[in-house]
């Protein structure tokens, strides 16, 4: 409820306000489960992606979130997974994002794992590429553009400027494919020409 509350409201301003266009909104699937990667520059990334994505979207977040009274409550409102990125041993956050795809769920990651110190893409984990193996899920690349611009993480308010957000086609996996590596250099691939 609070994550529908969320998007019609805050979510609507967003788009209003910050996304200047929005690109292959028709590659979202209406249903089923898939795996929806974005490039990370800033904290609009989260919420420009729950605003323009018609399906509920459960993120894997830094425990960062779930530590900081400011959102902590959202977090933890919503059902965003965690994910303890200084702990080698992710295995219950992976089988957590597996259990709701499993369920016809939606699961959002930021491959680089954290927001871009300057607005280029960063390297990518291979978090999503691995959830992606296990369950057969699709995955949907996305590239955020001007959002650095917007809020970078060195600002501390938003600036009145816009972003544009492309959706790309869906990367469909084969049965026997099994190769993180270069599943993950995949999508950074789509994502970057999205971006460009």
């Amino acid at each position: 409820m609070i994550y529908w509350i969320l998007k019609y409201t805050i979510g609507t301003l967003i788009r209003l306000i910050w996304v200047r266009k929005v690109n292959g909104i028709e590659n979202i699937p209406k249903k089923g489960s898939f795996v929806i990667c974005a490039n990370h520059s800033s904290y609009f990334d989260f919420f420009t992606l729950i605003a323009v994505c018609p399906r509920r979207i459960y993120f894997l977040a830094g425990e960062v979130f779930f530590k900081k009274w400011q959102w902590s409550w959202l977090v933890k409102s919503t059902k965003q997974i965690r994910v303890d990125r200084d702990s080698k041993d992710k295995s219950e956050s992976i089988n957590k994002a597996i259990e709701y795809l499993k369920e016809n769920r939606v699961i959002g990651i930021f491959p680089e794992g954290t927001r871009s110190h300057d607005g280029t893409l960063q390297k990518f984990y291979n978090g999503a590429a691995r959830i992606a193996i296990q369950t057969k899920a699709p995955i949907i690349p996305v590239g955020i553009s001007g959002a650095f611009e917007i809020m970078s993480r060195f600002d501390k308010y938003p600036k009145l400027k816009k972003c544009n957000i492309k959706i790309g086609e869906n990367i469909s996996l084969n049965n026997d494919e099994n190769n993180e590596e270069q599943l993950t250099e995949l999508i950074r691939n789509k994502i970057n020409f999205l971006l460009n």
